[in-house]
């Protein structure tokens, strides 16, 4: 019996995005966020005692030349060497172009498998078979899956495969391949990359993603960490998620119809606040509140937004280790705006024509044309982490939202001074 660890998308110095507005923010805690959730997996691996540990794919965030990243990353891998555990991966999209990753000389109990080609390293010890192939460059549009060798039934197989299988949403599609692609090759595990949240794909053979160790922006939520797996007789007998983040981002979705005043409604986001923080053990907690329903305070909540975000920071402030990224205000009124207005008013048909208003990621840039300019300016690594010209349907909804408030409210204005 053995076990072995399978961690990924380390993206070991990544800042986290969305607490830089706060001024009694730790930022020398959020900064080290990264490291000290690898520094969470090497503890991890020792106190098991693991056969080996697998990084599938994205140990660094982008071309890099910083060095101390990379030696941080040498001296944590010399406390797995003198504990003799062995360290098996491969580049992803992020880190496959890194000089960081080309140039820096890797302890000996790390393989680094190529790019050229789908290589195999055989633990005799453990009956094990590891197979894997690194990303070439930033963009990996073929199969690589199809150059991996078959396993040997004689063995253990695992493949180590940084890919986004046939489409995640919110990720890239890099290495596309198939869940009967990968039955086919034979093996008993699928250690995979990519995808930032944990996702069992198949058990029969295992195919998982472990997700990121350390979530770095409010896109990244829940529980982070990497996978625990036990091996008994050539068959996997357990597959454990283990917790390794440090600071852990969350979204409070608060319905505004049970509130019929904003004081019941502080009462309410005091609540959920308190139950994220006892989800998150004692972990600093980064959350976006979310209002939404349709509720008689609709309008105060816009008119007062400002005032209302100070008293939602300081309920979070109070609570302790918790900071709001942001706000966002979805909810609707319970009547409809035209019913403001006479019905032979000139202002009924201008009102229809904002709520027939559709506004999606690509109307942002038609109405700004220098916003595509400044997109193709950004670092890769800053779009692939969420586009700030491309919001979310999410963050659309709040933005149309803003719009129509603020045309409606230029429109009443308008009609009480005609009247």
């Amino acid at each position: 019996m053995f076990s072995f660890l399978h961690a990924a998308d380390i993206h070991l110095d990544s800042p986290l995005k969305g607490l830089e507005g706060y001024q009694d923010a730790p930022m020398e805690q959020i900064r080290l966020a990264a490291r000290r959730a690898f520094d969470n997996l090497v503890q991890l691996a020792v106190d098991e005692k693991v056969a080996f540990l697998l990084i599938a794919g994205d140990l660094y965030d982008g071309d890099w030349k910083d060095y101390n990243t990379g030696i941080y990353f040498i001296n944590r891998m010399g406390r797995l060497r003198d504990a003799g555990i062995p360290v098996f991966m491969v580049s992803g999209n992020h880190d496959a172009v890194s000089q960081i990753t080309r140039s820096l000389q890797l302890p000996a109990n790390i393989t680094h498998f190529s790019h050229r080609h789908a290589g195999t390293h055989i633990l005799d010890h453990y009956g094990v078979a590891i197979h894997g192939q690194s990303f070439s460059g930033r963009s990996v549009m073929e199969d690589l899956v199809r150059n991996y060798p078959q396993g040997d039934s004689a063995l253990f197989n695992i493949g180590l495969l940084h890919t986004s299988l046939n489409g995640r949403p919110g990720h890239d599609t890099y290495a596309p391949c198939t869940l009967d692609g990968l039955r086919s090759k034979g093996y008993n595990y699928w250690a995979l990359g990519h995808v930032h949240q944990r996702e069992e794909i198949c058990r029969d053979p295992w195919v998982l993603y472990p997700g990121n160790i350390q979530g770095r922006n409010i896109r990244e939520t829940g529980s982070k960490g990497c996978t625990l797996v036990s091996v008994e007789e050539g068959a996997v007998v357990s597959v454990e998620h283990r917790e390794l983040d440090v600071l852990r981002w969350a979204t409070c979705r608060i319905d505004s119809a049970r509130s019929d005043r904003v004081d019941s409604l502080l009462d309410l986001v005091r609540e959920m606040f308190q139950a994220e923080i006892a989800l998150a053990d004692g972990r600093p907690l980064a959350v976006r509140l979310v209002l939404e329903g349709i509720t008689p305070i609709h309008t105060q909540l816009h008119e007062n937004r400002v005032q209302l975000n100070e008293e939602f920071r300081a309920i979070a402030a109070n609570l302790g280790d918790l900071w709001i990224e942001k706000v966002m205000v979805n909810t609707r009124k319970r009547e409809e705006h035209c019913t403001a207005f006479a019905a032979d008013s000139p202002l009924i048909s201008l009102i229809q024509s904002i709520e027939r208003v559709k506004l999606d990621a690509s109307s942002i840039v038609e109405l700004v044309p220098e916003f595509e300019k400044l997109r193709s300016k950004l670092p890769p690594e800053l779009l692939s982490e969420g586009d700030p010209f491309r919001p979310d349907e999410e963050e659309l909804s709040t933005l149309r939202q803003e719009v129509e408030e603020l045309l409606m409210g230029k429109i009443k204005q308008r009609g009480q001074h005609e009247n």
